[in-house]
Formats: C-alpha cells, sequence, structure tokens
C-alpha cells in the first residue's frame, strides 16, 4: 500500500492510500470498486489539472533501525481505456489477488517517474 500525493487545482495537497503496481519507471494505481460515494474521485480531477504528483511506500516497525521510506516523484495522467489503462489493470490484478473479486471499473492513474527519494 502506498499515498498518492495531488495537488487540486487551487494549489492544496491531496493524499490517499492507495494499491499501485510499478513496472520499470511507470507507477499504476486505479479506481475499483470498493464502497465509495462515486467513481469521478478528487485525485483524478487533480491530476487532470495539475500532473504533478508522487507516491510514498513507507514501513514503520518500533525497531528504529528497520523504518524505512521510498518516495516517486513525476508526472501523472488519467487513461480510462486503451493499451495502457489495460496493462494497468492486469499490473495491479497481478499484485493483488483481492482484485480478482473487485472490479477496476474506474480509469487508471499512470505516474511516470522523474525521480527516487529513499531513506535510509
Amino acid at each position: 500500500m502506498g499515498r498518492l500525493g495531488t495537488v487540486s487545482p487551487g494549489g492544496r495537497p491531496h493524499l490517499v492510500p492507495c494499491c499501485f503496481a510499478l513496472r520499470a519507471d511507470t507507477v499504476y494505481t486505479a479506481v475499483d470498486a470498493n464502497p465509495k460515494s462515486s467513481l469521478a474521485l478528487r485525485r483524478v480531477a487533480n491530476v487532470a489539472a495539475q500532473p504533478a504528483a508522487c507516491l510514498l511506500v513507507d514501513h514503520y516497525e518500533e525497531d528504529w533501525s528497520r523504518l524505512w521510506w521510498v518516495r516517486l516523484d513525476g508526472m501523472a495522467r488519467v487513461e480510462a481505456v486503451g493499451a495502457e489503462a489495460d496493462e494497468a489493470r492486469r499490473a495491479l490484478v497481478g499484485k493483488y489477488p483481492q482484485y480478482g473479486r473487485v472490479a477496476i471499473p474506474g480509469p487508471v492513474i499512470v505516474l511516470e517517474i522523474e525521480s527516487w527519494r529513499a531513506w535510509p
């Protein structure tokens, strides 16, 4: 699980937990059928208006010597249909068995990674 950071049209940060799949220098996440008020999510509107985005993945333990995080920064876009959206859905289904039971009817967010930061 990661946390997707986007920027609203008004310049405000927006952070949400998300499932993701990494393929080379591209991250895919999608709007799935888990309960939501709408498939038109703020993260999708944010990416459409302002493509700068990041994905943060981290690990916490009581033993702080085992802490780590990775942040992937780049430009995102929304893909609803087509070969890349299909590949993204296949990658997510391959990584998360739960997607065998939960549909992915919404659009895909494609994050083209421009830089990686990590600690330690």
